[in-house]
């Protein structure tokens, strides 16, 4: 869990469905999360009936361990959003300490699920750009907070080499946002659109009903 001014914990079903335009056919496809951290949305699923696997490193942890870790960084992350709320848009959050609530409350569902989940194989601790997880063992992808995000982290051989192996074990693979950071377009994304179109896959920019970041309200979905 990077420490970062997005809040990079905490999301809940609703917004996987709005910021990967998931309909109710995509929910019934086997997916596999990526970057998913402390989210409620395999708990969320898996109590509606569908089939998720998340992967993330901080998976390597104990539940109370990761619940001491959002502790330690939520006041110093939440201090960032209040220093930056011109970046986001409040529309379905009103002011930081209303998201700060709300990403706490999506981490207590997570929490309360850990443990037999992990023990199901729901919660993976791997990292990209290698997965230890079969050819097409999944139906669709989604890669939240991680890609495109953390471009000044992680280089565009990182990005290319991830979207390749998630495409190894999905047909399909979202990608949500596309923006840095800073609130700017990844310099990233142009080169991996060239690259995947060039390689046969239907690559597509798609508008999404969800915005926090100001701008960020795009996913990038590729098709092999």
């Amino acid at each position: 869990m990077k420490l970062n001014g997005v809040v990079p914990w905490g999301r809940t079903l609703e917004e996987y469905k709005l910021m990967f335009a998931l309909s109710d056919a995509d929910l019934s496809k086997k997916i596999v999360g990526c970057g998913d951290g402390p989210a409620s949305f395999n708990a969320e699923m898996t109590e509606l009936g569908y089939s998720v696997v998340s992967i993330d490193p901080v998976y390597q942890f104990s539940a109370e361990q990761i619940k001491q870790r959002v502790q330690e960084t939520y006041e110093p992350v939440i201090s960032q959003v209040k220093q930056n709320v011109n970046r986001y848009y409040w529309k379905n959050f009103s002011n930081a300490d209303e998201l700060g609530l709300a990403r706490l409350a999506a981490m207590d569902k997570f929490l309360l699920d850990y443990e037999t989940g992990a023990a199901a194989g729901r919660y993976l601790p791997q990292s990209l750009p290698s997965l230890e997880l079969f050819d097409d063992q999944f139906e669709l992808c989604v890669c939240s907070h991680l890609l495109f995000l953390y471009s000044e982290q992680l280089s565009l051989d990182f990005h290319l080499a991830s979207i390749h192996e998630l495409l190894r074990i999905s047909p399909e693979v979202r990608i949500f946002p596309l923006l840095k950071l800073d609130c700017e377009l990844s310099p990233y994304v142009e080169p991996v659109v060239q690259e995947f179109s060039s390689r046969g896959c239907n690559v597509e920019v798609r508008s999404v009903a969800y915005e926090f970041q100001k701008g960020g309200n795009q996913m990038l979905k590729i098709n092999r």
